[in-house]
């Protein structure tokens, strides 16, 4: 098979491996779709022989780290409850130690016992036919839901949903999402179905109107010349917002979501950015809580699946941009240029 790598220095390229045959306890997935996300970039922008997670890799591996598809083969010790030909699933694109805490609670990214290996990233991952994983690792999606929304709740659409519930967000709940791009989206679509009202930040205006769309009731410019913090106060009758989640990991948006949430506010951090000084003298005075959030576990996966499912949500909305597995570099481009919204390879 032919599967798209990160060659360095915005360079894509593709390589030809085997067709993969599973082992004991994995399965072979035909690929459907393969989200792009935009931890991608860290890679794809890097040097030659970079990656993300785990120091340099010992060859070419395929990207794709968000993963969606067919049960195309099923290897031995692989129970039916856990894949069927046939079966439509995503993947939880993680495998740990599998013995300690964090693996036997779903949280294998986590792993307390080894540094996990990540698909797409330090083992082969979804931008190619082929794909095979431990049947651990699948998570069944629900009939409603198409291969592309499977795609991106297996990481960008996932990860604000798990940022979600850490927040406890109610309906009639004031949520200022910053960062609107495929996580800041995601979690502004899905805060909007739990009955939130959402302020979309952004400094893109093509980005902001996507936000709309997906369910903002109101949109913010963080551009220059604007100050989110005072429209989000104004916005609130000078309260502020009961709830922030940044999403881009630019240090002036995790600074204003800080500023801009109300006397016990929260904050929640899921954007992957640059070094920031946080001053804690204000946020202690206003008894404000943060934390950081890092992708989800598999059974929160599978929930977020259920809720997409359930409530009618339209994750494919989310999707600006449809690639063919040719048109890698084309499809990397577009994202380096962080304009509009998801890209997905469909096969």
């Amino acid at each position: 098979m032919r599967g798209l790598i990160f060659a360095g220095d915005r360079q894509i390229d593709y390589f030809e491996v085997p067709d993969p045959t599973p082992g004991p306890g994995e399965v072979v997935l035909e690929m459907k779709a393969s989200g792009i996300c935009g931890s991608d970039l860290h890679i794809y922008r890097g040097p030659k022989g970079m990656r993300l997670l785990g120091g340099t890799a010992d060859g070419p591996v395929i990207a794709g780290h968000e993963p969606c598809g067919v049960v195309a083969a099923v290897g031995t010790d692989v129970s039916a409850r856990e894949a069927r030909v046939g079966d439509r699933v995503m993947v939880h694109h993680y495998s740990g130690c599998n013995v300690c805490r964090q693996c036997r609670t779903g949280w294998t990214h986590m792993c307390e016992g080894m540094f996990p290996t990540v698909y797409g990233i330090s083992a082969h991952g979804g931008h190619a036919q082929w794909l095979k994983v431990p049947a651990r690792t699948l998570v069944h999606l629900p009939e409603e839901l198409s291969f592309a929304a499977g795609a991106a709740i297996s990481c960008g659409t996932g990860t604000a949903y798990q940022a979600l519930l850490r927040l406890n967000i109610r309906a009639g709940d004031t949520l200022a999402v910053f960062g609107q791009g495929p996580v800041g989206l995601a979690g502004t679509q899905l805060a909007a179905a739990m009955g939130a009202r959402v302020i979309a930040v952004d400094l893109s205006p093509e980005r902001l109107a996507l936000a709309r769309e997906m369910g903002a009731h109101e949109s913010v410019g963080a551009g220059s010349g604007d100050d989110p913090v005072a429209r989000i106060k104004e916005l609130t009758r000078g309260r502020g917002a009961d709830y922030a989640l940044e999403a881009s990991g630019a240090p002036p948006a995790r600074d204003a979501a800080l500023q801009c949430v109300k006397i016990w506010g929260v904050v929640a951090f899921v954007g992957v950015g640059g070094d920031d000084n946080v001053n804690v003298a204000p946020l202690m005075r206003r008894q404000v809580a943060v934390f950081g959030s890092w992708t989800f576990s598999n059974t929160i996966q599978a929930d977020c699946a259920t809720f997409a499912a359930d409530r009618g949500v339209d994750v494919d909305r989310i999707f600006t941009d449809r690639w063919r597995l040719e048109q890698g570099a084309e499809a990397y481009a577009r994202v380096d240029a962080q304009a509009g919204g998801k890209g997905v390879i469909v096969m």
